[in-house]
C-alpha cells in the first residue's frame, strides 16, 4: 500500500470525529458575542446614544432600532449557537452584525487588532501608539510596579482594527456553510428526524 493511500485512508477515519470543527466554532463564538450583546443590553440607552450620534458615534439611522437589533442578533445568536440549532440561519445576521462593525467601527483602523510597530500590516497609527505605549512602560518602570503590572502578560495598545471582526465573520461563513455539526448540535438531531 502506498504512502499516499494510507495517509487518505486515516484523513478519511477522521471522518468519525469531524463535528468536533464545527463544535469549536460555536463554542468559541458564543461568550465572543454573549459578552457584546449583554453589555449592549446592560447600557442599552448609552448604546443608542453611539449608534446615533454622527460626532462621537456610529452616526446610523434610527439608532434605538439598531441597537436593539444588534443587541438582540448578539444575545440570541449567542444562545442559538450555543445550542445548534438553526446554525446557519443565525449565522447570517451574525455576519450582518459583523460586517456593519467592522465598516463602521473598525475600518479606519486598519487591520491590526493590537497595535504593532513592524510587519506587513503595521500603519503610521499603529507606528506611533507603539511608540507611546514604549513611553508609558517607561514611566511604569519609574514611576509604577512594573513587575507586578506585567507578571500576568504584557501591556499593549488596542489598535481596534478589523482583525478580530474578520476572524469571526470568517468563523460564521464556515457555519453558515457547514451547519452546526454532528451529534452536539439541535440542527443534527432534527435533520435525522426529518430524514426519517
Amino acid at each position: 500500500m502506498s504512502a499516499i493511500r494510507k495517509i487518505q485512508e486515516l484523513l478519511d477515519a477522521t471522518r468519525a470525529v469531524d463535528f468536533l470543527g464545527p463544535l469549536a466554532l460555536r463554542i468559541y463564538l458564543v461568550p465572543v458575542f454573549w459578552m457584546a450583546g449583554t453589555k449592549k443590553m446592560a447600557a442599552f440607552s448609552d448604546t443608542a446614544a453611539w449608534f446615533g450620534n454622527p460626532d462621537w458615534g456610529l452616526g446610523l439611522p434610527f439608532p434605538e432600532i439598531m441597537a436593539a437589533l444588534a443587541t438582540g442578533t448578539e444575545v440570541i445568536g449567542a444562545v442559538l449557537l450555543a445550542l445548534g440549532l438553526a446554525t446557519r440561519w443565525v449565522a447570517i445576521p451574525l455576519m450582518v452584525t459583523m460586517l456593519v462593525a467592522m465598516i463602521k467601527v473598525h475600518l479606519a483602523n486598519g487591520w491590526l487588532a493590537i497595535a504593532e510597530s513592524g510587519g506587513l500590516f503595521a500603519t503610521e497609527r499603529t507606528i506611533e501608539a507603539t511608540e507611546r505605549l514604549s513611553r508609558a512602560k517607561e514611566i511604569l518602570q519609574e514611576h509604577g510596579n512594573y513587575q507586578w503590572l506585567t507578571e500576568k502578560g504584557s501591556i499593549v495598545i488596542l489598535n481596534n482594527g478589523i482583525e478580530f471582526g474578520m476572524t469571526y465573520f470568517i468563523m460564521l461563513l464556515v457555519l453558515f456553510f457547514i451547519g452546526g455539526g454532528k451529534y452536539l448540535s439541535i440542527d443534527y438531531w432534527i435533520k435525522r428526524h426529518d430524514n426519517n
